[in-house]
């Protein structure tokens, strides 16, 4: 059966944002093998439009080898959008979702094929309330952001993990890979 696997940057602090950060060539190359290597990802609708720059970087190539091969990955990825507001995407490769996030994870869970990338914080937040994530791949980056979202801001749950490996990048990007354990404990 086919992972759900959340791969998501954040900084030291925990807060993800994707303007703040170290996006060098060794992550970029990191990202588009992840990519390759998966059948999907999935978006909500804040990340799916943030993630549409890369669709512009395919139409007008930057120049810069690691950023131009990430953008011809992610462009050519299945992305499966969900939003309460968005009633049509503009970039070939993305749909909306037709069904409830649960729905479309158990639907994608049967199917043959390789992994499913989860790459909207939303979206792991509610993933990891359901327990339909089976790993983790966290890259945290040696910045403090001082602010914004945090990577489990409103998750009320205790969730265990198990360190299954590590990478660590030149620019001081550590990546943690965790298995999700079946054992969360509900807080009321």
């Amino acid at each position: 059966m086919r992972k759900i696997i959340a791969a998501i940057n954040t900084t030291l602090d925990g807060i993800c944002d994707h303007t703040v950060g170290i996006p060098d060539g060794e992550l970029h190359h990191y990202y588009a093998e992840l990519l390759s290597n998966s059948d999907a990802i999935l978006f909500g609708r804040v990340t799916y439009q943030l993630m549409e720059f890369w669709k512009t970087l395919v139409e007008n190539p930057s120049g810069e080898k690691s950023m131009d091969h990430f953008a011809h990955v992610i462009d050519h990825i299945p992305k499966l959008v969900f939003s309460r507001t968005l009633d049509h995407v503009n970039w070939e490769s993305a749909k909306l979702a037709e069904h409830n996030l649960d729905e479309e994870i158990l639907i994608l869970k049967q199917q043959p094929g390789k992994d499913i990338l989860v790459g909207s914080r939303s979206l792991i937040i509610q993933l990891l309330e359901l327990n339909l994530i089976d790993e983790f791949q966290l890259s945290i980056h040696p910045v403090v952001a001082g602010g914004g979202l945090s990577l489990f801001e409103g998750y009320k749950n205790s969730t265990e993990f198990k360190l299954i490996n590590s990478k660590i990048f030149l620019s001081g990007v550590v990546t943690l890979y965790y298995a999700c354990s079946t054992h969360t404990r509900k807080h009321t």
